[in-house]
């Protein structure tokens, strides 16, 4: 049966030592405001209004037209929907 690796080094490194903070390792930090984590760098944030997880079930027929469209496929769902539905295009948050 593998055993599991200790999960840091067992080595204990004078805080003296430690090499001097970049730029690079800065932007890669994670950044907490008091206990709480604030989460930076990858992914892109969180919009004001974001849409709902849901699971449907499509007929095999409407499924592949679907997939037909190629990539993006699962997000124009939502525009055909809308415009089934009549509704208004949210509008979209530009940033400057």
């Amino acid at each position: 049966m593998p055993t599991k690796k200790p999960a840091g080094s067992p080595e204990w490194t004078d805080p003296e030592d430690a090499p001097e903070l970049t730029a690079e390792m800065l932007a890669d930090a994670e950044v907490f405001e008091g206990r709480t984590f604030v989460q930076r760098g990858r992914g892109r944030p969180k919009a004001a209004a974001t849409k709902e997880q849901i699971s449907v079930r499509l007929d095999p027929d409407v499924l592949t037209a679907l997939r037909a469209a190629g990539p993006g496929w699962q997000s124009q769902i939502n525009v055909l929907l809308r415009q089934a539905l009549q509704l208004r295009e949210r509008p979209t948050k530009r940033v400057a």
